[in-house]
């Protein structure tokens, strides 16, 4: 098993929206990723690895290419499949959550694993080369400028992440293996933008920036100087609030299926999309999606208010229109104004 030596995720000062990204795809990898936007020395890499830390181990088949999932028959990779057929049961064991890196010059055969056409036609059976798509199921993909990525590689990275399936083709020959990972993706502003079409598939977006607070920033450095001192007793310091986060994750996981949204409330979600003018529902869905998410981490099996007005912002920072140069940033008023007028208008009854 992987000894994590990571700084603690709960001991990370500020940049609560960017926790609450990872945190809600922690509970629910279907919402499609969180892109990170922000300069250089923010804690993007810390709060990822910090994130996996936390997490308990989990269950694979033993000796899997793919680390598949023992409990769910219907995913297996093929070769699990087989020896499922063969021996009838199969071999676990348990492993930390892993947090994969995709080089920045990452071809897409070495993203998405290469099939060998002359073994295949020789031989008639399928040899696949796993690719990082492989690594990363079941775990993280930390795609670090992911901005300065090749737009296809980037599309194929949302499509898996959005499918949990990775498909390679070629010449007539086909295989397929799971790939669900939480995608991560973080970028520096200033070095580039991507495309709105990939911007919107991301799920969640936030945009972080140096914390100008004092006091924070002597935190900041406090805690880090603390952690390079005596890395093993910061760790132990911090080990049970980063316990119970990972308790409360993993509840709110279980509890998910159960969370109800109210018709008023998704009509205060479909307001709230219209009067920020964003093209398509993805954003309507992926709110409603976050807001279910959000509930469940606190306990609840309803969508409140709160949960909806609380993920706004990751979920519309990267929707909205805008001029070429013009950061994403959501108007504070403006969402302010549109949250008074919805409740003045639930009051009086018009809908």
């Amino acid at each position: 098993m992987r000894n994590w030596k990571v700084f603690p995720f709960s001991a990370i000062v500020g940049q609560d929206k960017m926790k609450l990204g990872l945190i809600l795809n922690a509970v629910n990898p279907k919402l499609g990723g969180v892109l990170i936007r922000g300069e250089k020395g923010t804690a993007k890499s810390t709060a990822v690895r910090g994130l996996a830390a936390l997490l308990p181990d989990m269950e694979v088949v033993k000796g899997c290419r793919f680390g598949c999932d023992p409990a769910i028959k219907s995913k297996l990779c093929p070769e699990c499949q087989r020896r499922l057929e063969l021996e009838d049961r199969l071999e676990t064991e348990t492993v930390k959550m892993a947090v994969i890196d995709l080089p920045i010059n990452a071809t897409e055969d070495r993203v998405v694993g290469t099939l060998d056409l002359e073994h295949a036609l020789k031989e008639g059976e399928k040899r696949f080369e796993p690719g990082v798509l492989a690594e990363a199921n079941r775990g993280i993909l930390y795609v670090d400028e992911v901005n300065l990525l090749d737009d296809h590689i980037v599309d194929v990275l949302l499509d898996s992440a959005a499918m949990g399936v990775n498909t390679v083709e070629r010449e007539g020959v086909s295989y397929s293996h799971p790939a669900a990972f939480i995608l991560v993706g973080t970028m520096n502003p200033e070095e580039g933008e991507l495309r709105p079409q990939l911007l919107d598939r991301f799920g969640l977006c936030v945009n972080i920036q140096t914390i100008r607070n004092s006091e924070q920033r002597v935190e900041i450095v406090r805690r880090w100087a603390e952690y390079e001192e005596d890395l093993e007793k910061f760790i132990q310091k911090w080990k049970s609030e980063d316990e119970k986060l990972g308790m409360r994750i993993q509840a709110a996981k279980k509890i998910l299926p159960e969370v109800q949204i109210s018709r008023d409330m998704l009509f205060r979600i479909a307001n709230i999309s219209i009067a920020l003018a964003v093209d398509g529902h993805r954003s309507d869905l992926v709110l409603m999606k976050s807001a279910k998410t959000r509930a469940a981490f606190y306990g609840r099996k309803e969508v409140m208010e709160e949960d909806i007005d609380n993920c706004i912002e990751i979920v519309f920072a990267h929707r909205m229109r805008r001029r070429p140069f013009e950061d994403l940033v959501l108007d504070s008023k403006k969402i302010e104004e549109l949250l008074n007028r919805d409740k003045g208008e639930r009051a009086v009854g018009r809908y």
